[in-house]
């Protein structure tokens, strides 16, 4: 008998269980959550329901399950070149557990994310909020109604990537005050970003312990333009080294030193960071690096574990304070911390400083 092509008309998924001699949740497993199976047993149901014809039906299996093989992964600034390498290797992994990624860009908005995350919550069965600029509670609240990943938002008792800047901002620092710089500008970003806040923070402690002095100029949401515009600030700041917040704030501030004749590095040294468009700029940038790709794999990894949790639900999503983790967590490149006071897994990405062509010593050569 030739083999049938096509979905047969009352081939119900009871049919492929009996054919299949398996489980009617065995089968829907294997179209589902495959890695919950043996190959073994996934090929077999396979195989059966191609030969009986039968194709899952996705709308109709989230209908009765509440199961979509949808995530959603809502970024602040998508047209920032941190968070391609994010999204994209975020995407390669969720592939690997048959998840398709619905992406969002919330423009830099807390009310433009939120109404992301409303319209997409009926569609999906997780989140991955990258840099969020939503409130604590509101995060909160939606932790409590389905499994959420955070990335560069440090919340005890949600599950969260950190990229930790403080050594690589810590050795930006210390090469400055050896290259002779004695009075620094920080090119500070969004005021809401946890990631500026660590930044700022570290820059604040070690630059007092240097010796050396810090003007912070606010640039609001960091863009090219930002970054040129910033220029007349810092040069009446009398500094005489910048750290940006990234390396597009940085491009913007070696275009408007050359408009002003300010060579770099023969008279003004730059750090950038992030690491994201440093080898590109003339000269080359020396920045922080960031591990935005890692940063998406282990996002990726964490929400695929939630989601194959019994309850699908993190531990003690309610409980905790922002910033509470710190304390416990691992500050070993890629470490995990583990459930520490409030519970959800924290990995910490460590940061290092990539020297480029944009530091010097002062007046001098490059370093």
């Amino acid at each position: 008998m030739a083999s049938r092509v096509g979905r047969v008309a009352g081939v119900t998924i009871g049919d492929v269980a009996a054919a299949a001699r398996v489980s009617r949740s065995t089968v829907s497993r294997a179209f589902t959550r495959p890695q919950l199976l043996s190959p073994a047993t996934v090929e077999q149901v396979l195989t059966t329901a191609a030969r009986l014809g039968y194709v899952g039906n996705q709308a109709a299996r989230a209908l009765s399950t509440g199961r979509f093989g949808n995530i959603a992964v809502v970024v602040p600034d998508i047209a920032n070149p941190f968070f391609p390498p994010l999204v994209r290797s975020l995407q390669l992994a969720a592939e690997t557990a048959d998840l398709a990624v619905f992406l969002g860009d919330s423009d830099e908005s807390s009310e433009r994310e939120a109404k992301l995350i409303a319209r997409l919550a009926p569609q999906v069965e997780g989140f991955v909020l990258a840099s969020p600029r939503l409130s604590e509670q509101v995060i909160r609240e939606l932790a409590a109604t389905r499994p959420v990943v955070l990335v560069n938002r440090d919340l005890d008792g949600i599950a969260r990537v950190l990229i930790d800047s403080s050594g690589g901002m810590t050795e930006a620092v210390l090469l400055l005050k050896r290259l002779g710089h004695q009075r620094l500008a920080y090119l500070a970003g969004p005021r809401d970003s946890w990631s500026d806040g660590q930044r700022r923070t570290t820059l604040a402690r070690v630059s007092e312990q240097a010796g050396l002095t810090v003007e912070v100029i606010e640039t609001g949401r960091p863009s090219y333009a930002a970054g040129r515009e910033s220029v007349s600030a810092i040069v009446r700041s009398g500094a005489t080294a910048a750290i940006a917040f990234d390396d597009v704030v940085s491009q913007g501030v070696l275009a408007g030193l050359e408009v002003r004749g300010i060579s770099v590095p023969a008279d003004f040294s730059l750090v950038g960071c992030d690491d994201t468009l440093a080898a590109l700029t003339t000269p080359a940038l020396t920045t922080v690096s960031a591990g935005a790709a890692s940063a998406g794999t282990a996002a990726a990894q964490l929400l695929i574990t939630l989601l194959q949790s019994p309850d699908g639900r993190p531990a003690d999503a309610a409980a905790g304070g922002e910033g509470a983790a710190a304390a416990g967590a691992s500050g070993a490149a890629g470490g995990r911390a583990g459930e520490g006071g409030g519970g959800g897994e924290c990995v910490r990405i460590g940061t290092h400083l990539v020297v480029r062509g944009t530091t010097a010593v002062r007046g001098g050569m490059v370093a």
